[in-house]
C-alpha cells in the first residue's frame, strides 16, 4: 500500500529530475498553462520559475496568484496536479544560487537582464497518482485479477 507520505517523496523525487511542469493562474487566462522549466532545492519546495517581466504569468499576477500546475514524470509513472500561489521574487542572491548555463541562455543581459523575473510557486496541496505497475496490472487482468483495487492506493490528496 502506498501512502500519501510516500506519495509525496515521489513527487518531490520526480519533480527534481523531470523539472517540467505546466502552470498557469488559476482565475485568470481561462486557466491556461504553458510549460516551464521548475527549478527545486533541498527535498521540499519552494519551486522556482525563471521567466521575463512581461510574460502572461507576470503581468496577470496582479490579478490573481493562485496557480495550478500539472506534472508528469518522463517515465509516466507519476502524475500531479499542484495548487498553490504564484509570487514575484527577484531577489538576486536567490537568482544568483539557482543560475545555470541553461537557464543563461535564455537571458542576453545574464543575471543583471532587465527583464528577468524570477516567480516563486509555494505548492500548498496536489493530487498525485502512481501508475508504477501498469505492465502488473495487465497481467492481474489477464487472470481475472482486478487492478481498480490497487489502484485505489495508488492516489492521494497531499499538503506539500
Amino acid at each position: 500500500m502506498t501512502t500519501p507520505e510516500t506519495l509525496t517523496a515521489k513527487f518531490w523525487e520526480a519533480l527534481h529530475s523531470d523539472r517540467t511542469i505546466m502552470i498557469g493562474l488559476a482565475g485568470v487566462d481561462e486557466g491556461h498553462t504553458r510549460p516551464m522549466t521548475a527549478v527545486t532545492e533541498g527535498k521540499n519546495g519552494p519551486i522556482w520559475l525563471f521567466t521575463t517581466k512581461d510574460a502572461t504569468l507576470v503581468t496577470h499576477l496582479s490579478i490573481d496568484t493562485r496557480a495550478i500546475a500539472s506534472f508528469v514524470d518522463k517515465g509516466h509513472h507519476l502524475f500531479a496536479s499542484i495548487h498553490g500561489r504564484l509570487a514575484i521574487s527577484n531577489d538576486p542572491a536567490i537568482i544568483d544560487r539557482l543560475w545555470s548555463p541553461a537557464i543563461a541562455s535564455w537571458y542576453d543581459g545574464g543575471k543583471a537582464d532587465p527583464n528577468l523575473a524570477l516567480l516563486r510557486f509555494d505548492a500548498e496541496n496536489a493530487e498525485i497518482w502512481l501508475n508504477e505497475n501498469s505492465f502488473l496490472d495487465g497481467i492481474k487482468l489477464l487472470f481475472g485479477g482486478d487492478p481498480k483495487r490497487d489502484a485505489e492506493t495508488q492516489v492521494a490528496t497531499v499538503t506539500l
